[in-house]
């Protein structure tokens, strides 16, 4: 017995340095935004693993899913298209769209903080004893809609960063063929 809570601790504990490394390479200054990206999977993937150890298993499962599978997918397909360090200089866009940027951020946040401090919170008491039983029939009966419509938004995000990583493209044996003659 006393061998198996050693290893529990064990376990707890590679998590948890899993979690922390993760979010470490993901916020510490990288010369390349992919590494940071890394970073953000592995730490998700940590946090994975500390839900499988809590005995969450659909929760770890979700985590892997659609944080460490969607997310970051849709995140290396922006990163993909994004400008790389170079062209910043060179472009010289810094700061160029700050005010805007700032402008934005701020007409959305303050209605959004407005509802989160405004909203009155109730606390769920569908599933008492931890049983995920009935939000899978929610996900199957209740909420289908919903939850295909999160798979099509998604789909959506990733086609739309292929075309765009692409930059629009088009390869016309034709006009290849006539660039040759000349």
């Amino acid at each position: 017995m006393s061998y198996l809570v050693h290893l529990s601790d064990i376990l707890f504990v590679l998590f948890v340095v899993i979690t922390i490394m993760g979010a470490y390479l993901a916020v510490r200054r990288n010369i390349l935004l992919m590494h940071s990206m890394l970073g953000l999977a592995v730490c998700m993937l940590g946090i994975a693993g500390l839900y499988f150890f809590l005995g969450s298993m659909f929760l770890a499962m979700m985590q892997v899913l659609i944080y460490v599978g969607a997310l970051c997918v849709v995140l290396v397909f922006g990163i993909m298209i994004s400008y790389t360090p170079s062209e910043i200089n060179r472009r010289q866009i810094k700061g160029k769209h700050m005010p805007l940027a700032l402008t934005a951020c701020g007409l959305l946040s303050a209605p959004m903080g407005v509802l989160i401090f405004n909203t009155d919170w109730k606390v769920s008491t569908v599933f008492p004893n931890g049983d995920i039983g009935p939000l899978g029939e929610m996900l199957l009966y209740k909420y289908c809609m919903a939850f295909e419509l999160i798979s099509i938004i998604l789909l959506i995000g990733i086609v739309g960063s292929i075309i765009l990583a692409r930059g629009g493209h088009v390869t016309d044996d034709k006009a290849s063929v006539s660039m040759d003659e000349h």
